[in-house]
């Protein structure tokens, strides 16, 4: 197993194969191994590195509740760490919101977004009610006065609300997750200069196909492929198709 120290944690790595550089970014809730056919068939013709963003995988937690930044800036240390010279970057949801932050610094060769998040999402005004509603009870059964009455109605009003990323995170994963969820990266697509490619099912509930519409339209050198029948996990679901259309994208 590969480790990369970074700020006294350790961040789970594996490498394989040789040539272009290809970088694999996983997205919430995910890690390496779901990318594993996916190494394995590229590693044939490319040297691949994928990571374990930390609070994931083999990755130990971050010491603090990380921001999308402090992910992002992870990521530009680990590629100067290991030497990747401008790699292809693959980003899955998550890991497409993060190479999408890094997007300013210009550290990638060729970008491809797979069910990426990045676009907030409309909410109507319920969703905003149950959010900072839940935030106000929650602030109440912090004080000693209501801390004990309050236990069971916050447990209650989390278990029917909060998202399934959200209940089955650690309480650090927690707080890094309501501080990178909501940011809306639509104005960091414009400053994507590398040749994008995003690779998107048409029953994604999670990213919707209307966000891929608009990242398409706002990266000035992009094309867009939709899988017929597929949802936010594209690489799992019709790995065939997908290993065909990057590795003719990647070229090399």
């Amino acid at each position: 197993m590969s480790f990369f120290d970074y700020k006294s944690k350790k961040v789970h790595y594996v490498q394989r194969g040789h040539g272009k550089s290809v970088l694999i970014l996983h997205g919430w809730g995910t890690n390496i191994e779901s990318f594993n056919l996916i190494i394995e068939d590229l590693s044939a013709h490319y040297q691949v590195t994928a990571l374990d963003f930390p609070g994931f995988g083999l990755s130990e937690e971050p010491v603090e509740p990380f921001t999308l930044l402090q992910y992002a800036e992870l990521v530009e240390a680990f590629t100067t760490h290991l030497n990747l010279e401008n790699p292809v970057v693959i980003g899955h949801s998550f890991g497409g919101r993060v190479a999408i932050k890094l997007a300013p610094k210009n550290i990638y060769d060729k970008l491809i977004l797979v069910n990426s998040a990045g676009i907030k999402p409309k909410r109507k005004f319920n969703y905003y009610f149950k959010v900072y509603g839940f935030k106000g009870i929650r602030a109440l059964g912090k004080l000693p006065l209501f801390s004990y009455v309050l236990a069971e109605p916050i447990k209650a009003y989390s278990e029917k609300y909060a998202s399934q990323d959200y209940k089955q995170a650690s309480p650090m994963m927690k707080m890094v997750l309501s501080k990178v969820v909501n940011e809306d990266l639509r104005n960091f697509l414009p400053k994507i200069v590398s040749p994008t490619l995003l690779i998107w099912g048409d029953q994604d509930t999670a990213t919707p196909l209307q966000d891929a519409q608009l990242m398409s339209s706002l990266i000035p050198d992009s094309g867009l492929v939709v899988f017929e029948g597929a949802g936010h996990f594209t690489y799992l679901e019709q790995p065939t198709r997908f290993l065909t259309i990057i590795k003719t994208f990647i070229g090399g």
